[in-house]
């Protein structure tokens, strides 16, 4: 069998196993029908096999990863939210500009106003500049409608992102994300809404990979997001949150007793939601960019997260309010300067666990059988991918063995 993809004389960081970084030098890596069919070191290549693959490129000691997972993202939107980022910049806070009907639900205006196609011509420039980072697997939550036809608009976005790119998206439904204006003396009718209507018809339409939602003081308590949660696990659906980044809700235990992917944010995460998340395997989901643009002094508490071997992934949370950021790297970056962590748990975060908050353990390494999503980088060693503090460091991308659409060219 011919393989389709062979790339030789490359520094490989698999991320594989315990080593640093699963580091393999002057290595090759050969693709099969969108799957990683061998990898090792130069010395041990079959060659019978190598001469026969379709597409070869010597990498000349480049470094190689696997595709990046960008696993917390907003990224279909209406408009922008540059004229609150003035405003907290003047003074105000975020939840003041919540209360006086900013922040989300401003968004939910914009959208609300915006066509599946105007929807899509704007979501798309902020995919590509993804892509052309390295991301390769990106999760989009919805959100911004809060009622059933612009939630379904956002949703089918995300597919269409995809199928244009090229890329993996995986959906979350985030009904609970704020509350409507026509619902604003209602909660309980909303909540209700969610989930008896929104929910089932959308995930009956197949545009729903997980729920998610925002347990917070200026969004939705720990009782409304159980009831959200229960109609998900009737659905079959795993389940994620927003939870303690304003203030301790809670959340963290609550998506840990439903056994869910991820808990984000968490710069207010307890001891009782530490060991919860640990019981029951929940990843952190870290969120620099967010952290960074509400210039927010409480750190999440990276090192109880590491005495209890809860793992932690990086991820954009691109959105128009609190972290408009469309560099995965960039966030890992800021991961490493300002929450301290190694450049090694920092990608280990934007890769394996990433895929893991997802639900996906068929990528976020490199290893035999694992999907062929491939990052060239113009770089020798892992930290140099968080060292860098922006600039365009891809030398090329391959997603499922085959180069990304539309190219990331490869730097002369």
């Amino acid at each position: 069998m011919n393989w389709d993809l062979l790339l030789t004389n490359a520094s490989l960081a698999t991320f594989a196993g315990e080593a640093s970084h699963g580091l393999l030098t002057d290595a090759a890596v050969a693709c099969q029908d969108g799957r990683i069919a061998w990898i090792g070191p130069m010395r041990e290549l079959p060659r019978a096999s190598a001469a026969t693959a379709l597409e070869v490129h010597d990498l000349a000691g480049a470094l190689v990863t696997p595709g990046l997972i960008d696993c917390h993202t907003h990224l279909v939107f209406g408009g922008d939210r540059a004229q609150e980022f003035d405003l907290r910049l003047n003074g105000a806070s975020y939840e003041a500009i919540a209360r006086a009907g900013g922040g989300i639900v401003s968004t939910v205006r914009a959208t609300r106003g915006a066509s599946e196609d105007e929807l899509f011509a704007q979501s798309l420039p902020r995919a590509r500049a993804l892509l052309a980072d390295g991301v390769t697997t990106l999760e989009i939550k919805s959100g911004y409608g809060l009622e059933l036809e612009t939630e379904r608009r956002m949703l089918r976005v995300a597919r269409r992102l995809g199928q244009a790119l090229g890329i993996h998206v995986q959906t979350s439904f985030l009904g609970l994300h704020a509350l409507p204006p026509e619902y604003k003396d209602r909660r309980d009718e909303y909540v209700a809404l969610v989930c008896h209507e929104l929910l089932p018809a959308l995930a009956d339409e197949g545009l729903v990979d997980a729920v998610d939602a925002f347990c917070e003081g200026i969004g939705f308590t720990r009782a409304e997001t159980q009831r959200v949660f229960e109609h998900a696990r009737q659905l079959g659906l795993r389940v994620k949150l927003h939870a303690e980044q304003l203030s301790d809700r809670d959340g963290a235990a609550l998506v840990a007793e439903f056994d869910g992917l991820s808990a984000d944010h968490l710069e207010y995460l307890s001891d009782s939601g530490l060991q919860a998340m640990a019981r029951a395997g929940t990843v952190a989901v870290l969120l620099p960019g967010a952290f960074y643009a509400l210039r927010e002094s409480k750190l999440p508490p990276v090192e109880a997260l590491r005495s209890h071997r809860i793992p932690i992934a990086i991820a954009t949370d691109c959105n128009p309010g609190t972290s408009p950021l469309l560099s995965l790297r960039l966030a890992a970056n800021m991961a490493c300067t300002m929450f301290r962590l190694t450049p090694e748990e920092a990608l280990r975060g934007v890769t394996v666990h990433a895929a893991r908050a997802l639900g996906l353990p068929d990528r976020g390494t490199l290893a035999v059988g694992k999907r062929a999503d491939l990052v060239a980088w113009n770089a020798r060693q892992p930290a140099e991918l968080c060292y860098w503090i922006g600039g365009g460091l891809v030398r090329q991308v391959w997603i499922g063995g085959v180069a990304a659409t539309p190219p990331v060219p490869i730097a002369p």
